[in-house]
């Protein structure tokens, strides 16, 4: 909001700074008192207040500014405060600054300066609220979510893992293929599970199979069960997986791995619901819902030959994308804390490297780094030795070697004159990206 209040007893003062602000197109409210200054605070919104900090004849006090400034906190705690000083000693502008207050300015002002002062914070007062305005919407959708649907385990702070649950939860209920696909250790199969417990079949078996973690000539029989004798070493008779989840849902990891002679026969199932045991000639009937996951590109074994075509658009009827773990690193923290259950506490610097860590094994590797740093924690304090992760940025500095460096950001603001919008184009990144990083690395804007 490009409107300021500036509350100061010297009209001239008032005028002046009005003038300023309006050839930059900011509009200025001007009140000669404390009393109306917070009388126009009540009655209209403001993004920014320039105060003075002398109102009476005394002018070294600041004490009626002081009070004045403490009364705004009180009234919207957020509202960025600019000091005006004259006579008033130093410290205790210094001292109000420590108390919250944006920065202080001395009379006679530098007009370049206050106008980048006064730009920056108002440009942060927007960003901030748009910041609230999407968390508030996130808080909403995601207590929506858990009204609606049981998480089934699932432990997720992305708007991405948000987004991708909400559609899960859209389409749980329609008895109809899903194929899951993402990167390996991602969490497919805790997709499969939530897809699952708010189904229709939610009171009935999910039965999961690795297609990758089987030699090719056991697949079918694991599927579809066998008789006695089916194979070498089959002694008894033995129920596949489609079997046992009747009345559930099959869940088929890696089904890239699926040799054609197991696709055909699950094409069939899929289709009619009927599959024959190895070795037997008697058809049986069964009623699944089947999700299935990979992490493999299956329009291209489609070309090449792998893939049958007609499976694949029987699985893929809905097809759920569950991005990699660096790609939604809003999740990390949420599940580095389920991780470790209570058992050890996350330092500072621990935090800052499991959010600076690329995660190529996705989430089951940092459910793995958290396993073995709770085991090997001495102390109630998790460090960032104990994770196992390399140090990216050298001296202890833990950093995502993508992004822009604490002296990188510190340059490109010092180039654009202090404007943030300026040098967050010079950096490639957003206004929201840059603030995010400023309040990372403890830069004032």
């Amino acid at each position: 909001m490009r409107r300021v209040l500036i509350i100061d007893d010297h009209p001239g003062v008032g005028q002046a700074l009005e003038l300023l602000l309006s050839l930059h197109d900011i509009e200025a409210s001007v009140a000669t008192s404390p009393e109306e200054g917070l009388a126009l605070l009540e009655a209209r919104p403001f993004g920014l207040v320039i105060q003075d900090m002398n109102f009476t004849a005394d002018t070294t006090s600041g004490e009626e500014g002081e009070q004045l400034f403490r009364a705004i906190r009180a009234r919207r705690p957020d509202l960025p405060v600019i000091l005006l000083t004259a006579w008033t000693r130093l410290d205790a502008a210094v001292a109000l600054v420590k108390a919250g207050a944006a920065d202080y300015l001395a009379k006679p002002w530098d007009d370049a300066k206050l106008l980048a002062t006064v730009e920056n914070l108002l440009e942060l007062g927007e960003v901030n609220g748009e910041i609230a305005q999407l968390r508030e919407a996130r808080r909403e959708r995601h207590a929506a979510l858990l009204r609606r649907h049981d998480l089934a385990g699932l432990v997720f702070g992305s708007d991405a893992m948000l987004s991708l649950l909400e559609l899960s939860g859209q389409i749980a209920a329609a008895p109809v293929p899903v194929l899951i696909t993402g990167p390996n250790g991602a969490g497919k199969e805790r997709v499969a599970a939530f897809v699952h417990a708010n189904s229709a079949a939610r009171d009935g078996p999910f039965v999961a199979l690795n297609c990758g973690a089987l030699p090719a000539d056991l697949i079918e029989a694991e599927l579809f069960g066998s008789d006695s004798g089916a194979y070498t070493g089959a002694a008894k008779a033995r129920m596949g997986r489609f079997e046992a989840a009747d009345g559930g849902t099959l869940f088929l990891d890696e089904i890239g791995n699926l040799p054609l002679a197991g696709q055909v026969k699950l094409l069939r199932v899929l289709e009619t619901g009927q599959f024959e045991r190895l070795g037997s000639s008697k058809t049986r009937q069964t009623r699944v819902r089947v999700l299935s996951a990979t992490n493999a590109d299956l329009r291209a074994m489609v070309k090449a030959g792998t893939f049958r075509e007609d499976l694949f658009y029987r699985l893929n009827l809905i097809e759920l994308k569950l991005p990699a773990l660096a790609e939604r690193r809003d999740d990390v923290l949420p599940l580095a804390e389920h991780f470790l259950a209570g058992r050890a506490r996350l330092g500072e610097a621990a935090r800052e490297a499991l959010l600076a860590h690329r995660w190529p094994g996705n989430v089951r590797e940092l459910k793995n780094a958290l396993e073995r740093a709770a085991l090997l924690c001495q102390g109630s304090e998790i460090t960032p030795a104990l994770l196992g992760l390399e140090d990216a940025g050298g001296n202890g500095a833990w950093r995502n070697l993508d992004e822009p460096s604490r002296e990188a950001v510190t340059a490109a603001l010092a180039a654009a004159g202090g404007i943030v919008s300026r040098a967050a184009s010079q950096l490639g990144l957003s206004r929201q990206a840059l603030y995010r990083r400023l309040e990372r690395y403890g830069i004032a804007p």
